[in-house]
């Protein structure tokens, strides 16, 4: 009866509803195609040698579409298998202006910030960390965030990502949307230095079935729904509009609510039932007006 599922995600049909529920609404990380290239995109940078004019990357898409998963993922296979640390991952901080930026840095790096303002010091601690810390890469997340400045706080910024190159063999990973990469390509010289990795929307393809396949066999109910069937993949896509973080929201969703009425399955009438909207029909909708 369970034959549908991955034998290690068995045993949770014998748990209770709220495990089982805990279970499937833990994060998991889903291997799929674009995640994987993503993978050895990351593996060759950081394996690259020695360079003064070191070579960055793109990871650029849409949001709720698994970039920062894919570099997450990575980050923590790399501490997993190497005894030094090579690479960092950094939240970009919102916020106009070196100060913000190299703050963002340091709390990666878990220095003190001290002064916003006082970009001077921040430089130079932040110099004699990658001095002493020697990176290889460092992956900025949600890098759009600091596109929004004026047009000599965005010089600076781009200055620092040369000049970490040429100084510290650092390359950087930019991540975010495609603001990045029109920002970058605005000039020649800055486009040489970045490769790109698209992470488009999902098409509704066989890589998109194998991915609900992949998503059913780790979620513990007890009859197989069969996600990949015409009807309910079809309509799992409509609603999710080709986003990996709303197909895999949406199925979270219809697990737990079969958990919790005893149908151990996801049908397209239970689908129905979540009311679930898609991100582009949430601005106007009927609820929406309730809150005004």
């Amino acid at each position: 009866m369970s034959d549908h599922l991955l034998e290690h995600v068995r045993p949770y049909l014998d748990r209770d509803p709220a495990e089982r529920i805990a279970y499937v609404r833990a994060p998991r990380w889903i291997g799929h195609q674009v995640a994987q290239r993503g993978h050895e995109r990351l593996a060759d940078l950081l394996a690259r040698p020695p360079s003064l004019r070191t070579q960055g990357l793109m990871l650029v898409g849409p949001y709720a579409n698994g970039k920062t998963m894919i570099a997450e993922r990575f980050a923590v296979e790399h501490l997993r298998r190497s005894s030094e640390q090579r690479l960092w991952m950094i939240q970009t901080r919102e916020g106009a202006g070196l100060g913000h930026f190299y703050g963002s840095i340091l709390q990666a790096l878990r220095a003190p910030g001290g002064d916003l303002h006082d970009v001077n010091r921040k430089a130079e601690q932040l110099d004699h960390l990658l001095a002493t810390l020697k990176p290889r890469m460092l992956i900025f997340d949600e890098f759009h965030n600091a596109l929004r400045g004026r047009t000599r706080d965005l010089e600076a910024v781009f200055a620092f990502l040369r000049r970490i190159g040429r100084q510290y063999d650092i390359s950087p990973v930019l991540i975010g949307e495609v603001a990045i990469y029109d920002f970058i390509n605005t000039t020649s010289e800055m486009a040489s230095r970045f490769d790109l990795f698209a992470v488009p929307r999902w098409q509704y393809n066989e890589e998109y079935l194998m991915l609900l396949d992949s998503l059913e066999a780790v979620l513990p109910l007890a009859r197989a729904s069969d996600l990949s069937d015409e009807r309910l993949a079809r309509r799992i896509f409509n609603l999710s509009e080709g986003l990996i973080g709303e197909i895999v929201a949406i199925v979270t969703k219809a697990v737990i609510a079969a958990i919790r009425s005893g149908a151990e399955r996801v049908t397209k009438a239970s689908l129905d039932r979540l009311h679930y909207l898609p991100i582009s029909q949430r601005r106007n909708t009927p609820m929406r007006e309730e809150l005004l």
